[in-house]
């Protein structure tokens, strides 16, 4: 759908409207509270910080680092060059298990490379097992929020989907939904022969890589299932093990408002031993798809710095009015708006850097303080330069000529005559379709000052007197200016 289609199609649905204003407000008042618990909050976002900065300068070595320590400790480690070759690596290793069922716990990196697709393709069913993400999936929908996927559903509407996807009797009752769903995916629990999950961090020290969730079910899924595949952006990376602390301040609080996630899964390779929990092959899978090129100047590598809490959606006076689906892209919100553009290519959505107020308050909430309104504004910059062929010329003419006409002030004043006398209005229709632009005055201020110094007479125009001061100098009194008159 068409970016200004989908932003209006939001406008017009009253119910997800008040479904995001009220989930959204929630974040935010729960973000608030979770603040107060740490001492120096500021201190924790300048740390983060840093150590993402660090590591986006000199990413290679901390990837080359991981990927050494993972493979002793047993993982296999894929490098996948974009979502084409990710899904061909997912693929295969799926097809070698003789896979038919594969569950997943949520991972906005395989949403980005659409991975459920190319795994139906081959035949293989994918399954999500986050309660958001199943939701979802049975309808047939992308996620709408980067750590809540259907938060433009209401009860009402899941209850609908759940009687008729799942046959189950309809129910308002969150309890009874819940568990109706977490009967069907238990059974795929069971039956999966591998397992997919998203990387929140990767530690290069020790190659471990942390999920972080709420309901359990991605724990499910890289345990039970005998293999274990775990796809990650290259720039989830830190360097050391006790780098987690910071971050794990910052992201449950950011996100969600919890001062923890209720799982930490922290995994170090495969299981030693038998009796050992774990999956028998890890395969860790790096994705780059077009996050290198962002690398290349501060002004785009900060984008990398991204944690994927959301805080930046649930601020944003645009994502709470229209949603994540008008975006059109994986990456809703202020943070999707300057990471598709880059990802994916500007000029096919050039739409996307134009989608904020700038009014900075994904700025102020962002954990890792990464300056989304400069981004934008450079973004914005290339799709001015995207256009530099067709129609540039007419643009160029045009600003040569005001800055000829704004520094001579007859040429200014010449001009602005002829517009009143033939009533010529800017070309400005893009403004002029949702306001009102007034008419020229039949005369300028110039002129109304002119016209006023006449009626005050000849005494006005004599100069003022010596006594005056050096006041005098700015010239007659305003006071002897007529007032304009009201009607």
């Amino acid at each position: 759908m068409p970016f200004d289609s989908g932003v209006r199609a939001a406008l017009g649905d009253v119910q997800l409207r008040g479904a995001l204003r009220q989930a959204t407000t929630l974040f935010g008042e729960r973000r608030q509270t979770a603040l107060a618990s740490v001492p120096d909050w500021e201190g924790a976002r300048d740390r983060a910080r840093a150590l993402k900065d660090e590591t986006l300068l000199h990413l290679d070595r901390y990837l080359e680092q991981f990927t050494a320590s993972a493979e002793r400790a047993g993982a296999q480690v894929h490098w996948a060059r974009d979502a084409g070759e990710a899904c061909e690596i997912i693929g295969r290793i799926a097809e070698q298990h003789g896979a038919r069922t594969v569950v997943k716990s949520k991972s906005m990196a395989t949403e980005e490379i659409h991975l459920n697709a190319a795994l139906a393709r081959r035949g293989i069913a994918p399954i999500e097992t986050d309660l958001g993400e199943y939701i979802i999936q049975l309808a047939g929908e992308m996620p709408s929020h980067i750590v809540v996927p259907a938060i433009h559903k209401t009860k009402a509407q899941i209850a609908a989907l759940f009687a008729e996807k799942l046959g189950i009797e309809p129910s308002d009752d969150a309890a009874v939904l819940t568990a109706a769903a977490r009967r069907t995916l238990r059974r795929c629990f069971a039956e999966a022969e591998v397992g997919i999950s998203g990387v929140n961090f990767a530690v290069a020290e020790t190659g471990t890589i942390l999920i972080l969730e709420n309901e359990g079910n991605a724990r499910l899924t890289t345990t039970l299932p005998r293999t274990h595949i775990a796809l990650m952006g290259i720039e989830k990376v830190i360097p050391r093990f006790a780098d987690l602390e910071v971050f794990l301040q910052l992201l449950p609080r950011s996100g969600t408002g919890q001062i923890l996630t209720a799982y930490q899964s922290l995994l170090t390779g495969v299981k030693r031993h038998p009796d050992d929990e774990g999956p028998e092959q890890l395969h860790i899978v790096l994705l780059d798809n077009g996050r290198s090129p962002m690398l290349a100047a501060p002004i785009t590598r900060q984008s990398l710095a991204c944690i994927r809490c959301g805080a930046c959606l649930n601020a944003c006076p645009v994502y709470r009015q229209i949603g994540g689906h008008a975006y059109g892209s994986v990456y809703p919100g202020p943070i999707g708006a300057i990471l598709t553009p880059q990802l994916i290519g500007i000029e096919r959505s050039a739409h996307l850097p134009y989608a904020s107020s700038l009014c900075g308050a994904c700025r102020d909430v962002c954990p890792v303080k990464i300056d989304i309104p400069a981004v934008l504004l450079h973004l914005r910059a290339q799709v001015i330069e995207q256009h530099a062929g067709k129609g540039r010329w007419l643009e160029r003419l045009l600003f040569r000529a005001y800055a000829v006409v704004m520094a001579r002030p007859r040429a200014y004043e010449w001009a602005m005559r002829v517009a009143r006398a033939l009533h010529i209005m800017p070309p400005i229709r893009a403004w002029t379709k949702w306001r009102d632009l007034r008419p020229l005055a039949p005369r300028s201020f110039r002129e109304e000052w002119r016209a006023g110094l006449s009626e005050a007479g000849p005494s006005s125009e004599a100069g003022p007197s010596s006594e005056a001061g050096p006041s005098s100098e700015a010239g007659p009194s305003l006071a002897r200016v007529p007032r304009a008159r009201s009607g």
